[in-house]
């Protein structure tokens, strides 16, 4: 029997998501609006893992990704690694991790919250990464990342 493997080009620029969560993956996808890219994209589902025992990863020809963009991606899926490319070397890896504050990234699932009742921009802060727990600013709820809705 042939063994075959998939050939996948190398980037030149642009940035590499790796040890995604496979549940959260789709969610990846949108968040980053990955179905309105013109540049390549490389998507792997399901794949072996020593870490996670199962990963998905995205390959990103050309994109860079900001702050803010990294934050809202650290919700959907903590602790990814990120590594940008240029000139097919890597120029930086990191893990993305979950920011000490959220400033409009995700709501408050108390109904009386004031960010639910007036127009006003929502604050979390992480009050244990460990589990997962962010804190309302304004109103103290406490709530778990993998529950959140993002604003």
């Amino acid at each position: 029997m042939k063994r075959q493997e998939l050939i996948v080009s190398a980037l030149d620029h642009g940035t590499v998501i790796d040890h995604i969560p496979c549940d959260r993956l789709f969610q990846v996808i949108n968040l980053l609006h990955l179905d309105e890219m013109t540049s390549k994209v490389t998507i792997g589902y399901n794949l072996r893992s020593q870490k996670m025992g199962t990963k998905s990863i995205i390959k990103i020809a050309d994109r860079f990704f900001t702050d803010e963009e990294l934050n809202q991606l650290s919700v959907v899926a903590p602790n990814v690694t990120l590594t940008i490319i240029r000139d097919y070397e890597v120029v930086e890896k990191r893990s993305v991790s979950l920011p000490d504050e959220l400033r409009g990234i995700v709501r408050c699932d108390n109904p009386k919250c004031i960010t639910n009742n007036e127009p006003m921009s929502t604050l979390f802060h992480a009050t244990d990464k460990e589990r997962g727990v962010i804190q309302c600013h304004y109103c103290n709820h406490e709530q778990q990342i993998k529950q959140v809705k993002l604003v």
